[in-house]
């Protein structure tokens, strides 16, 4: 807590620095959650383990902007990243509640120049990975619903992008590194020098009348470990529909892999396995005023290594009530509801299922 406290100091007194320097913003948010979670389980054997449990759990987020002028500029997000998900569970590190340690890192960091009609800029790039979930389906194809790439990675990735009008619409192109964890080096070739985890994720936005499309692909290039270290490609696109002072936003994305696991690296199948699959995910979301919900499907069906068949659905929904708001900054009650069904079955054997409800009551402020 004092390494927290003093670096808050330190942003604090950046941010009155002389008028020579860069402008300083500092802001954020503070959040408690109560969750209750229960969970089912059906291995394929028939057996049955029902599990449930009560968290108290919080977190702090500091954002860091600075204007450099002429266009460019700094932006940087720090929290704690001890365990994934960002939420950190009273006694989630000690066993004993409030002796758990909280540190303030940046999670992601980014800077570069923004201009009238593009932009370019690098570093740890947010994806904003809640509301698209094309990097769910790239990256964690077998269960791709309850956001696991804003959980489990963070909501960022290394990176350069560039983006520029084209027509009506925005196109945006980002080189991502995924990981840095396949070394094929072959002995006494050395033809490791690009096969780490590099992809591509292209965008384009544009309207069409009073509706927003947004067609999207991820093509990995090279190894990715989050996925076998195999390339697969995703693409689809997410379109928002104005209905009154509402919004409902459609996505559909489909994934295909067909590659094989290289040699030099350690992940959860041997080199030289063939891993081929394909999968779809679908979304339907809807946005009313206080009110948020959306439904996941996803079916992902694998032919090598082995013959299974992966089914996930999903619902978010929440509602947010806000108790305070001024121009310094707001206080907000937001009980939630998520709920996940997932199963998964090889040719010839028993279904295994798995289902899983969260009831999280969010206590949020922003300043």
């Amino acid at each position: 807590m004092k390494k927290m406290l003093s670096f808050a100091a330190v942003l604090a007194a950046l941010s009155y620095a002389s008028p020579a320097s860069a402008a300083l913003n500092i802001g954020g948010d503070a959040g408690l959650r109560l969750r209750g979670s229960f969970t089912k389980d059906k291995a394929v054997s028939g057996a049955k383990d029902n599990t449930d449990d009560l968290y108290l759990q919080y977190r702090v987020r500091l954002n860091v902007a600075a204007d450099l002028g002429s266009g460019y500029f700094f932006k940087s997000l720090l929290q704690s990243e001890q365990v994934p998900g960002v939420w950190t569970s009273l006694g989630s590190s000690t066993g004993t509640a409030n002796l758990e340690r909280y540190y303030l890192e940046p999670s992601n960091f980014y800077f570069g120049r923004m201009m009238k009609e593009s932009h370019y800029m690098m570093g740890r790039l947010p994806l904003n990975s809640f509301n698209n979930p094309i990097f769910d389906l790239a990256l964690v194809p077998t269960r791709p619903v309850d956001v696991p790439v804003y959980i489990n990675y963070f909501d960022r990735v290394m990176g350069i992008n560039y983006g520029t009008k084209v027509g009506s619409g925005d196109l945006n192109a980002t080189l991502v590194v995924l990981d840095n964890a396949a070394t094929d080096n072959k002995t006494g070739v050395g033809n490791g020098l690009f096969n780490d985890g590099y992809a591509v994720h292209l965008t384009y936005k544009t309207t069409l009348g009073d509706v927003t499309v947004e067609p999207q692909a991820v093509v990995v290039l090279t190894n990715a470990a989050a996925a076998y270290f195999t390339s697969p490609n995703t693409f689809g696109a997410n379109a928002t529909i104005p209905v009154s002072k509402s919004k409902v936003t459609l996505s559909g994305f489909y994934t295909i892999n067909n590659d094989t696991v290289p040699t030099g690296v350690t992940g959860a199948l041997p080199a030289g396995t063939s891993v081929k699959y394909t999968g779809y995910l679908l979304r339907a979301k809807g946005e009313s005023g206080p009110v948020m919900a959306w439904v996941d499907y996803n079916k992902t069906s694998a032919t090598r290594p082995a013959a299974v068949d992966y089914t996930n659905t999903f619902v978010w929904a929440q509602y947010k009530v806000n108790v305070h708001e001024s121009a310094s900054g707001t206080f907000s009650l937001t009980p939630t509801l998520r709920y996940r069904a997932s199963s998964s079955q090889a040719v010839g054997a028993a279904k295994a299922d798995q289902d899983q409800l969260r009831t999280e009551l969010y206590a949020t402020v922003t300043f």
